[in-house]
């Protein structure tokens, strides 16, 4: 497991220092994997910790984020616009380019929207409640919360996990940080991945002193 951890965040034994997790002194965290809980991830900062009372923080979309995906969701409209513009106006026939422009607009519409709607959906620790939820379906208004993928009660979390990822595609290569909950039973669940590590370690730290719960770091 520890092979394969390195492995995918970019490292060997002799590049790296090598993380233990029996240094922890804690049976959980030989139960929890090590390895990324997500194979994908942003390279900039996607989140930031944000109190909205004294019982309740909440991770909201950055606004570099916001700006990300505004970005192609007024580009797709812009794009959208200027086809419907031509096609009525400029008495341009449909055909194969103005049918790519209108490709093109609907593309960056529904991606722009879609990273918009995901992006700020709700991750909330709530110590009211006594949960902690990631989505936009209040755990409050299901009869069974134990269906929602993303919830745990805050009496469960046995420890937040940090552990590092390299995130590769056609056009770019980077390293990515992940925060996971580590519950009593060893079973994790990802709260937020992105690109800042500074960032990413002093909001789990600010969490880890509300939920009163360690930090266990492998980055």
């Amino acid at each position: 497991m520890l092979k394969k951890f390195l492995e995918m965040v970019g490292g060997t034994p002799d590049e790296r220092d090598t993380f233990y997790p029996s240094e922890l002194g804690d049976p959980v965290a030989m139960q929890t994997d090590w390895i990324p809980a997500k194979s994908s991830g942003a390279g900039f900062r996607t989140h930031k910790l944000v109190e909205s009372n004294s019982n309740r923080l909440e991770f909201r979309a950055s606004t570099g984020a916001m700006l990300f995906y505004l970005f192609f969701l007024v580009m797709g409209v812009l794009v959208l616009i200027g086809f419907f513009c031509i096609i009525s106006f400029g008495g341009a026939p449909v055909n194969w380019r103005t049918l790519c422009l209108m490709g093109a607009g609907l593309a960056f519409t529904t991606g722009g929207a879609c990273m918009l709607y995901f992006g700020t959906a709700p991750i909330v620790f709530d110590r009211r409640r006594g949960f902690f939820w990631k989505g936009r379906k209040n755990p409050d208004h299901v009869f069974d919360k134990r269906t929602l993928k993303h919830f745990a009660e805050l009496e469960k979390i046995h420890a937040l996990q940090l552990i590092s990822k390299h995130v590769s595609s056609q056009n770019s290569s980077y390293h990515c940080y992940e925060q996971n909950l580590v519950l009593e039973d060893g079973k994790r669940i990802n709260v937020i991945d992105h690109g800042n590590q500074d960032s990413l370690r002093e909001d789990t730290v600010t969490l880890a002193a509300f939920l009163d719960k360690p930090v266990w770091d492998a980055t």
